[in-house]
C-alpha cells in the first residue's frame, strides 16, 4: 500500500483562506461576547441576520467563493443559506417561496442544530450573563 500525497489531496491555499475567514468571524463573535453586554442569543441573531442581509444583497456570495466553508459554516453562513434558498424558491414557486425556500435550503442545518442543542442541554448547566 502506497502513502497518500496529501499535497495533491488538499489545496493548502484554500484551507488557509477557509481557516482565516472562519476564524475572523469567530473572533468578532468572541469580541462581542467579551466587550459588550450582548447575550450570546442576541449575537447569534445578529450574525444570522447579517448573513441573510448580505446574502440577499449578493455580497456574501463573494466571501463564499473566496473562503468556501470558512464562510458557510459559521452563523453568518446559515443566514446566507436561508436568504439564498428563499430567493431561489421565489423564482420557482412565486411569493410562497419566500416563506418556504429558506427552510428547505437550511433543513439539514436546522435538524443538526436541534439535535446537537438537545445533546448540549443534557450535559450542560446554563448560566445567565452578568449585567
Amino acid at each position: 500500500m502506497s502513502e497518500v500525497d496529501w499535497s495533491s489531496v488538499f489545496e493548502w491555499s484554500t484551507l488557509l483562506k477557509c481557516f482565516v475567514v472562519g476564524g475572523l468571524i469567530c473572533v468578532v463573535g468572541q469580541i462581542l461576547i467579551d466587550k459588550t453586554k450582548l447575550t450570546p442569543a442576541r449575537i447569534l441573531v445578529t450574525f444570522v441576520t447579517l448573513g441573510a442581509i448580505l446574502g440577499g444583497l449578493g455580497i456574501y456570495q463573494y466571501l463564499v467563493d473566496f473562503a468556501g466553508a470558512g464562510a458557510t459554516v459559521p452563523l453568518t453562513g446559515f443566514g446566507y443559506n436561508l436568504a439564498k434558498g428563499a430567493i431561489e424558491e421565489v423564482k420557482n414557486a412565486g411569493l410562497v417561496g419566500a416563506f418556504t425556500g429558506g427552510i428547505k435550503a437550511a433543513a439539514g442545518g436546522i435538524a443538526a442544530a436541534i439535535f446537537f442543542g438537545y445533546l448540549a442541554s443534557l450535559i450542560s448547566k446554563p448560566k445567565m450573563k452578568k449585567q
